[in-house]
């Protein structure tokens, strides 16, 4: 009986083959460099480099790019309504200096920025996630 590689879990670098078969087969392009950076990590693993790349698209919690660039464009966005926010009750604040008096706009101000801040929270746990 053939002695099972001790650097390995179960002495395999690559999946277990499939009964009938895998369907669908996928290619993917890199660049020299690319292919550089997928080898080093894979040999790191101590699996091929389908396996890493198989295994990696297959974990649930996957973000790209595009959900981090959506999160920070939301951040903005958010961030752009807080300063508007800000603006008016600045303005408020001069309007009730010199009348004397506070307005009754300045609880719609409130109300705004308690429905911007939930958010901007969500907006900051998408990228700490990351």
């Amino acid at each position: 009986m053939a002695e099972l590689d001790k650097g390995r879990l179960f002495g395999r670098s690559r999946r277990k083959n499939a009964a009938g078969a895998r369907q669908k087969f996928y290619s993917v392009y890199v660049t020299p460099e690319e292919q550089v950076q997928l080898e080093a990590r894979a040999a790191v693993r101590e699996v091929t480099v389908p396996r890493l790349l198989f295994e990696s698209a297959m974990v649930a919690d996957v973000e790209t790019d595009t959900d981090r660039k959506a999160a920070i464009v939301e951040m903005f966005e958010v961030r752009r309504l807080l300063a508007s926010i800000a603006n008016n009750a600045n303005q408020l604040a001069r309007f009730a200096n010199t009348e004397g008096a506070f307005p009754a706009e300045a609880e719609s101000i409130i109300t705004e920025y308690r429905a911007i801040v939930p958010r901007l929270s969500a907006a900051i746990e998408t990228l700490a996630d990351a």
